[in-house]
């Protein structure tokens, strides 16, 4: 069992910064990935960013390279979500992930991102 609880989150203006942070407690394994997806209000779940507990294999969404960083601290079992040149269409409420068995099986309860227009 996985436990993730995530922080960070807030109004920010547009063009401005953030990091998120997902603290993971539990059983976790190197081969596992960390995720990031985010849902905005009347979209469905939108993928952002995964990175494995080895630290390779880090991917990203198409909307999100560049201005994204995902990284991981092993020590203290959290993963982060390094936010810069945020836009409107980045509000959304973001929720960390876990796989086990190659499944995203754990969840957090999300972190409310705000960009106003």
């Amino acid at each position: 069992q996985v436990q993730l609880v995530e922080s960070g989150g807030g109004l920010v203006q547009a063009g401005g910064s953030l990091r998120l942070s997902c603290a993971a407690s539990g059983r976790t394994f190197s081969g596992d990935f960390m995720g990031w997806f985010r849902r905005a209000a009347g979209k469905e779940r939108e993928f952002i960013a995964q990175i494995r507990w080895s630290g390779d294999a880090i991917n990203y969404a198409d909307s999100v390279k560049g201005r994204f960083t995902i990284s991981r601290d092993n020590a203290k079992n959290t993963v982060y979500l390094q936010m810069n040149d945020l836009r409107p269409a980045d509000t959304a409420v973001y929720h960390c992930a876990a796989t086990t068995d190659s499944t995203w099986r754990y969840w957090g309860q999300g972190t409310q991102v705000t960009v106003p227009s």
